[in-house]
This record gives C-alpha cells, structure tokens and sequence, in this order.
C-alpha cells in the first residue's frame, strides 16, 4: 500500500474541507442551518482532529482497496481510480448521508453542499493515489 498517498490524499480532503465549508460554501450552509446566528464551535481543535482522523481512516481504505486491485491494474485502467473512489461517494457515502438527513429533516441546500464535498473529497483522493502511484 502506498502510505505517501494515503498520507496526502487525507491531507487533501482535509485541505478541501477547509475551502468547502468555509468560503466556499460555509456561509449558505450557516445561513440554512441557523438562520441569523453565527456558528461556532467551542473547540475546533477538536473538530479538525476528529475530521482529521477520519479522514485518514477513509483514505487507508481507499489506499487498501488500490492495493488489492494492483498496481499493474490500475497501470492499463487509469480511470478506474476516479470511477471507484466517486463511486464510493456516489452509492455509499451520499446515500447514507441523505438517508441520515432526511431523519432529522435537514434542509435540502445543506445536504446538497454536503454531498457535494463529499464526491469532490472522495474524486479528489482518488486523483492523488492516481498522481503518486
């Protein structure tokens, strides 16, 4: 397994959550999510960290699951590290993360944002175990 990538592909999902829920989408998703109030959180150390960790935990995943279809694989079938890491994305994680939503009736913009950073975390991993294999 190649743990560079799995190192970097974390960090790069991480760095993407910084952007996505923070200028990119931070303020829309505030403003569906607590209409006139400012979110804070108490302790966003803690936050980052547990974000952080699983990240990293998603990204060994990805990692184990690139080793076992092999390097000489993916050499001939490129694609096939966009076509199942946006796979992941599209038919486990949004599809649970909706189904979770839907429970506690979450509005449907903030649930697009999220899903939305989650294939473009998911393909953009994907894209760096592509670039350092």
């Amino acid at each position: 397994m190649n743990w560079i990538a799995v190192v970097v592909a974390a960090l790069a999902a991480g760095l993407l959550a910084f952007a996505w829920f923070g200028p990119l989408f931070g303020p829309a998703k505030a403003r569906k999510v607590a209409p006139g109030k400012i979110m804070a959180r108490s302790r966003p150390e803690r936050v980052a960290a547990i974000t952080g960790g699983l990240l990293l935990l998603t990204s060994v995943m990805m990692g184990h699951m690139f080793a076992r279809i092999g390097a000489d694989a993916l050499a001939t079938r490129p694609w096939l590290y966009f076509m199942m890491s946006g796979g992941l994305a599209l038919a486990f994680v949004i599809p649970a993360l909706w189904i979770s939503f839907s429970h506690i009736r979450v509005p449907t913009r903030v649930a697009l944002i999220d899903a939305g950073y989650w294939l473009a975390a998911y393909l953009a991993m994907g894209g760096v175990f592509w670039l350092l294999a």
